[in-house]
């Protein structure tokens, strides 16, 4: 029997019948076959060449990988990526920057069935993922693929990185202003840059992980940050991410932005549930959940009236062109979109906090930018 006859019954069995020995079946002709390894890697190949098709990206499928399925099946399409990855043509600075984060970890050695059958449980989930929206960084496109960080990012950076880990509100506060301030002067300049020496630039996109509990407060705080810093985010619930457009410059801003304020929410958080039972109020997860939510309604707030400072009168033209180059990408992403209302915020001490939380992470208010 030929090894590709050993896969192609494999396959058969444990991806496209549904009984409940089908993948004790596929798994076991594998098993048996030390010869169709090659061939197995060679169809994984394409099984991932065959989610870059449908839009999606590294990130998004090791994200998928770990939300459906165990450890091991995401040190596995890590394997799958990256030894697809040379022959799969150039790729822009973001993909290469997702193929550079994946899990370096070796899949653990397990007897050939168990291997069999976790390789089949992942292809089974990549053969089923939906198509998603093109996000513009297929071979041969490469938007920024020469790019490298600029020496303001990399203050920025640096700025939420001590905020993250401070222990003192006000520090952190201070450190989140500042960034926010590096950040807004960033893209004006990028803007007028752009204005008075007109380029192919475009606005692009990128995906932003939403990840369980309180996903929906989280989607609320993302939608705050790109916002205030001139893109657009829409959630896509059941895939667990928001798909955030806007120009390069912001959409980095963005997901530094709420990477850090994410990490303030979480610690401050806990430290208001600490302090919750030591008063001898248990809380559960509806305090999680309204005080999630106060954060981001109180950031979004904060952040759309800092930015209402940031420009001059002279600049409104051209922020208002790249707004609706991003807006007109959007809708074409997206022509149909619909609105969620915000569940499980009933907790007053919740809201409370976190409204105060959010307070002391708030960007201050500073002098036009000219």
């Amino acid at each position: 029997m030929s090894t590709s006859s050993t896969v192609d019954r494999a396959f058969a069995s444990a991806l496209y019948e549904t009984g409940e020995t089908a993948l004790d079946a596929g798994a076991s002709l594998l098993a048996s076959d030390p010869a169709a390894d090659a061939e197995l890697a060679r169809r994984g190949h394409e099984f991932v060449a065959g989610a870059w098709r449908r839009g999606w990206q590294p990130a998004d499928v090791v994200r998928i990988v770990r939300r459906e399925l165990d450890d091991v099946h995401v040190l596995l399409v890590a394997e799958l990526i990256r030894t697809q990855a040379p022959g799969d043509g150039p790729r822009g600075r973001r993909w290469n920057a997702q193929l550079a984060e994946l899990p370096d970890d070796a899949p653990p050695r397990t007897d050939r069935f168990s291997h069999a059958t976790a390789v089949l449980e992942l292809y089974r989930l990549l053969l089923r993922l939906p198509a998603l929206e093109a996000l513009d960084e297929g071979p041969g496109r490469a938007p920024g693929g020469a790019r490298t960080e600029s020496r303001m990012l990399t203050r920025i950076r640096a700025l939420l990185a001590k905020a993250e880990a401070t222990g003192f509100p006000e520090e952190a506060e201070a450190l989140s202003a500042k960034a926010q301030e590096l950040m807004a002067r960033h893209s004006v300049d990028e803007a007028l840059l752009a204005a008075r020496a007109p380029s192919a630039d475009a606005p692009g996109a990128c995906r932003i992980g939403v990840e369980p509990p309180y996903e929906q407060a989280k989607a609320v705080l993302l939608d705050a940050v790109a916002g205030a810093n001139h893109c657009r985010a829409v959630w896509n619930e059941p895939l667990g991410f928001s798909t955030v457009v806007g120009f390069e410059t912001d959409l980095e801003s963005v997901e530094l932005l709420y990477t850090s304020l994410l990490v303030q929410a979480t610690t401050a958080m806990t430290k208001a549930e600490a302090a919750q039972r030591a008063g001898g109020r248990k809380r559960t997860k509806t305090f999680r959940q309204s005080f999630l939510a106060a954060y981001a309604h109180r950031i979004g707030t904060r952040l759309a009236a800092a930015a209402e400072t940031q420009v001059t009168d002279d600049l409104l033209p051209v922020l208002a062109s790249r707004e609706v180059a991003v807006t007109g990408r959007l809708d074409r992403m997206f022509p149909e979109t619909t609105t969620t209302r915000l569940r499980g915020v009933r907790d007053a001490a919740g809201w409370t906090e976190g409204a105060q939380a959010a307070d002391r992470a708030q960007v201050r208010h500073r002098p036009p930018l000219r």
